[in-house]
């Protein structure tokens, strides 16, 4: 079965408290997973809450990389969503596992935009000639 994209949903439990409640440190993760599973950056968007919780964005090229931490609870909720057969999103979930010190992660991996019946690989772009030729 071939899809568009593969999309990881890691659950980080009994992390390193301070790790997940330190703003810059869970930013610089996020960049640093992206860059361990070679994606390409484009924008990058946290926002910290009071009084504590971080959630944040590493938008790249293939998708993103997504996290919403809980430090009251040692828990962090990370989305890994890559388009294409160039990033492995598994070299960006396990970094992040080690990073925030998970001592009970768990990733579930979903392939996301299957559209054909047909075990054929799909591109990860099309041409306009093509787009025009599916009308």
């Amino acid at each position: 079965m071939h899809a568009l994209g593969t999309h990881l949903l890691v659950d980080l439990r009994d992390c390193n408290i301070e790790a997940i409640k330190d703003l810059e440190f869970v930013k610089d993760s996020l960049v640093l997973a992206a860059k361990e599973a070679s994606a390409t950056i484009v924008d990058v968007s946290f926002h910290e809450f009071n009084p504590f919780g971080i959630s944040g964005m590493v938008v790249i090229a293939e998708s993103h990389l997504s996290i919403h931490t809980w430090p009251e609870y040692g828990y962090a909720a990370v989305d890994i969503f890559t388009c294409g057969d160039l990033i492995k999103p598994e070299t960006a979930a396990s970094y992040l596992i080690e990073r925030f010190g998970s001592q009970n992660p768990s990733v579930v991996e979903m392939k996301r935009g299957i559209l054909s019946p047909f075990d054929q690989k799909l591109p990860h772009k099309i041409s306009t000639e093509e787009i025009e030729s599916l009308s």
